[in-house]
């Protein structure tokens, strides 16, 4: 049951990407052009997002646990450090230049593009260096159980 509510939640996840405009590289890049011939309708989609997830976020923190899961995972960490601000600005670099970020690039995979398989080949060979080169033990980050 936790798979099948795992892969409702990806489609429709996916099909509200599809549907807002987020999966349109062309639309994002004109959202996120400031100077030029700005399209602030992705702002929008954004909002409505937001008026869904803030709400729910707070019906959840009153739950002692999930639905299919015995716990929460919630971070824990709260400092700034290089890794987080580099992946930052590597993340904004990715999304201004090739008007994707992982989430619509997944949906977009749909199409069979060759450049969205390119940028989801880059996204996950990045995955892998990461995991591969990291210092940190992974056991450190930051993800801990939530109290019930």
């Amino acid at each position: 049951m936790k798979s099948l509510v795992a892969m409702c939640s990806g489609l429709m996840f996916g099909m509200g990407l599809m549907l807002g405009g987020m999966t349109d590289p062309a639309k994002v890049i004109g959202f996120l052009d400031l100077a030029g011939r700005w399209d602030p309708s992705l702002a929008f989609v954004m909002g409505g997002a937001l008026c869904v997830t803030l709400p729910t976020f707070q019906l959840l923190k009153a739950k002692s646990r999930p639905m299919f899961e015995t716990r929460f995972f919630l971070p824990t960490r709260q400092d700034v450090d290089g890794a987080l601000l580099g992946g930052a600005a590597l993340f904004g670099i990715g999304w201004g230049i090739a008007g994707l970020c992982p989430g619509p690039a997944v949906a977009n995979l749909a199409f069979g593009s060759p450049q969205v398989l390119a940028f989801v080949g880059a996204m996950v060979a990045g995955m892998w260096l990461r995991d591969r080169f990291e210092t940190r033990p992974h056991a450190g980050s930051g993800v801990q159980a939530a109290p019930t």
